[in-house]
Parts: structure tokens; C-alpha cells; sequence
């Protein structure tokens, strides 16, 4: 392999000559070999994008040449349209407040736009990653920018699998309608419900989700663009500052809103622990939808067997016939994984210190893998479990008959004492409510099937 040699502050260091990637991204690879990953797409598609828009206002506000610029927008075009990708070497967790993911972008795209202008890679007299590509910024701004974009990006894609959860629940919620089960409060037998309706609860907790994801995205437009080191906007034109985060927001289609604070704005990451507790409210209502899919499928002999959940893949080595309900346990580990993220995040955010929090790289990592698990969970949650669940309807009205808990639509006839001790006797010898009542002639045989109605009771 061919090199070439670059400098920087620490010294010389040898880079292929081939790559679009400088000596301080080369850097930044040996020291931090962290997770044996690479920056998300969306991440380097949102570098991307700011690198452009502070291209264009650089130009307008006379900072940079127009050919300069032009060959920096071009640059930024390509890496938009999912090109180069494979220059960001960068290790998500880094050390350094992402100083290593902003000079990758720096480099690509200077190295780029020297081959625009017809020079060769490295020669930055041509266009300079710092003076030129990174005008008006820092990692400070830039960083927690992209942060906010890509968790947008992501927010949205989320957004759109929990719609269509809510439609498949909804689905269920029409076809179970007629279905009556028996309900149940602290694992015992309570009063009757529609199958229906329980399904319902699922889709209304779905839709509060949405709600919250909106309320999240609407505040992680805000951005601290503009802000450079600390907020102070040094080194920053007072026009570029005024206009960077209007020329963001239309390149990337999102209504992107400068922090009235600057400096709250970099110093502060909140903004991500609302986020992820967002993010992790929905984790907790989807696994405990699943526990329930778990509990009501329970069997097929000896369980709740109400419903049956589509068979997926044999559920034993050793024990034939097996299915387990593998579905609904993958979205219980997708939330614990959420979950534990989310204790992460909050580390991160609450581990700055005075003018700027160093520890962004990991709480991207772990929101960008927590939303990226979501999305996977939740679609094959839809797919392959909430589209193909039947219901026990026989099975639904015999637990029904048969249970105790009926008991209680007699309460306000004959008062909660004489109804506590036919359930008692019901529990104790077996038989039904209907024996124990027709025993104690309070009422005719008409008046305990219309007591007794599961339909009245729901």
C-alpha cells in the first residue's frame, strides 16, 4: 500500500494515499477501537448536512470563495446521496466530545473537494479540513447537532412502526369484539371482559407512545448551531450565526429551531434524557403487552389457552411439539435492552461538566441502538405475532361459565356478604355460581341467566 504523509499538532503519520480520511481520523481509529463499529449512516448523512448548509452560508456571508464552497457542497451532496461512507472510521464511543467523528467529516469531505478542484488528496493548501470545511463550528455545536437530527431521523421511523402496531391492534380490537373472557387482577380470576377490549388497551398505551415520540422530536429540533466552543459563537460570523440553523433546516426538511441560549445549549443534554424516557415509557408498555400475549396463549393444555399466537419456529431440542412464543419474548429483550440504555443515557447527560459534556458519543450510541431495536422489534412484533393471533372463543366462554369472579354482578341484588359466601362455597365444592344460587332460592332460573349475562357485565 501506497501513503502518504500528513501532520498535525501530535506529529507525522502515514495515510493511504487513497483515503478520503486524514491523519487526525487515522488517529482517532487506533484510539478508540471500542465497539468494532462504525458511525451510523444517518449520523454521517447529518454531518453531512451541516458541513453543507454552513458551506452555502460561509459563501453568502463572504467567508469563503465561491469555488472553495462549491467544491465543499458538492462534496456534501455525495455523502448525502450515500456516498463515501465507508471514510468514517470512527469508532461511535470515542473519547474527545466527538472531536475524532467531526474531523473524519472534516477530512472526507476537504479531501473530496481538493479532487473537485482538480488537486491531489492531502495537499489541504487546496481546501483545508479546519480553515476551510469547518468554518464557523466546532465539535460542540456540531456534534450534538448531528445528534439531534439522526435521533429525529429515527424518532420518525419509530413513529411510523408504532402507527402500524396500533392498526394491527386495532385490527383485533374489531375482530374479538363478540369474545368474551374471563378478566383477571393480581393473577386471579375478576369480572369478564371483551377479548376485544383488552386488545383496545394495547392500541390506546400505542398511541400515547406516538404522542410522547412527537413531544421528543419537537424538542430535540432545538439545536445549539451557531454556538462554537461554548455558546459564545466565537470565530463565528454574527450572520452566519443568525443564519446556519434556517439553512440546516432546509436542507434536511426539519423544522430545526436555534436554542434561545446558546450556552444552556451546549452545556446541557436534557433534551436526550427526555428522549430516552420517552423512548423508554414505550419500551415498558410494549413488554408488558407482551407478558399479557405470553399469559393469555399460555397452554395449549394446561394454560389460560385463549388465544394462540402463530407458531414461528420449534420451541425445544428435546421436547417435540414444542412452540414457544419467541415473538413476544424478543420484545421483552428489545425493551430490557432499551431500558438499560436508557440508564446510560442518563449517566451521560448528568457526567458533563461546567461548559460542555464530553460524554455525548456513548449516549448517541446507546439512543441510536435503542430506537434501531425498536423499530426492529416492533416490526416483527406486527409480522409475526400481533397480524396472526386467533382467538379460543369455546375456550374463552367456558373459563367464563365456569369461573367464581361472575359472582360479582349479583353484589348490588343481594348484598356483598350472601355473594362472598356462594363464592366461597363455588371455590370450596366446584360447582357453579348458577347450582349455588338456584340452591339458595333467591332468585328464578330467568333472573340468574340475565344476572349472569357475560354481555351485561361488559
Amino acid at each position: 500500500m501506497k501513503y502518504r504523509i500528513e501532520h498535525d499538532s501530535i506529529g507525522s503519520k502515514e495515510v493511504p494515499v487513497d483515503a478520503y480520511y486524514g491523519v487526525q481520523s487515522l488517529r482517532g481509529q487506533e484510539n478508540f477501537q471500542i465497539t468494532s463499529q462504525f458511525m451510523r449512516p444517518e449520523f454521517i448523512w447529518s454531518l453531512a448536512a451541516i458541513k453543507k448548509a454552513a458551506a452555502i452560508v460561509n459563501r453568502e456571508v463572504g467567508i469563503l470563495r465561491f469555488d472553495i464552497a462549491g467544491a465543499i457542497i458538492k462534496a456534501c451532496d455525495e455523502i448525502l446521496a450515500g456516498n463515501l461512507h465507508r471514510e468514517f472510521i470512527i469508532d461511535p464511543i470515542q473519547g474527545g466530545a466527538g472531536t475524532s467523528a467531526n474531523m473524519n467529516a472534516n477530512e472526507v469531505i476537504a479531501n473530496r473537494a481538493i479532487e473537485i478542484l482538480g488537486g491531489t488528496k492531502g495537499d489541504y493548501s487546496v481546501v483545508h479540513p479546519n480553515d476551510h470545511v469547518n468554518n464557523g463550528q466546532s465539535t460542540n455545536d456540531v456534534i450534538p447537532t448531528a445528534g439531534k437530527i439522526t435521533a429525529i431521523l429515527l424518532f420518525r421511523r419509530a413513529i411510523h412502526e408504532l402507527e402500524e402496531l396500533s392498526e394491527a391492534l386495532h385490527t383485533k380490537e374489531v375482530e374479538f369484539h363478540d369474545i368474551i373472557k374471563m378478566g383477571r387482577t393480581q393473577m386471579q380470576d375478576a369480572i369478564p371482559v371483551r377479548l376485544g377490549s383488552e386488545f383496545g388497551a394495547f392500541r390506546r398505551a400505542v398511541e400515547r407512545d406516538i404522542r410522547r415520540f412527537q413531544l421528543a422530536i419537537d424538542e430535540l429540533c432545538v439545536v445549539n448551531m451557531g454556538g462554537t466552543a461554548i455558546g459564545t459563537s466565537l470565530n463565528a460570523e454574527p450572520e452566519y450565526v443568525n443564519t446556519i440553523v434556517p439553512m440546516l433546516a432546509q436542507i434536511t426538511g426539519i423544522p430545526l429551531r436555534q436554542a434561545p441560549d446558546l450556552i444552556d445549549g451546549t452545556q446541557n443534554l436534557d433534551t436526550f434524557v427526555f428522549a430516552s424516557s420517552m423512548l423508554k415509557t414505550c419500551a415498558v408498555s410494549l413488554s408488558k403487552m407482551s407478558n399479557d400475549l405470553r399469559l393469555m396463549s399460555s397452554g395449549p393444555r394446561c394454560g389460560f389457552q385463549e388465544i394462540n399466537l402463530p407458531a414461528m419456529q420449534n420451541g425445544s431440542s428435546i421436547m417435540p411439539g414444542k412452540v414457544n412464543p419467541v415473538i413476544p419474548e424478543v420484545m421483552s429483550q428489545v425493551a430490557f435492552h432499551i431500558i438499560g440504555n436508557d440508564t446510560t443515557i442518563t449517566m451521560a447527560a448528568e457526567g458533563g461538566q461546567l461548559e460542555l459534556n464530553a460524554f455525548e458519543p456513548v449516549l448517541f450510541y446507546s439512543l441510536f441502538n435503542s430506537l434501531t431495536s425498536l423499530v426492529g422489534g416492533v416490526r416483527t412484533f406486527i409480522d409475526n405475532c400481533i397480524t396472526g393471533i386467533t382467538a379460543n372463543a369455546d375456550r374463552c366462554t367456558s373459563l367464563v361459565d365456569g369461573s367464581v369472579g361472575v359472582i360479582t354482578a349479583i353484589c348490588p341484588n343481594v348484598g356483598y356478604q350472601l355473594a362472598a359466601k356462594v363464592a366461597k362455597e363455588a371455590i370450596k365444592t366446584g360447582k357453579s355460581v348458577r347450582e349455588l344460587l338456584r340452591a339458595e332460592g333467591i332468585f328464578t332460573d330467568e333472573e340468574i341467566e340475565k344476572l349472569l349475562d357475560p354481555l351485561t357485565m361488559v
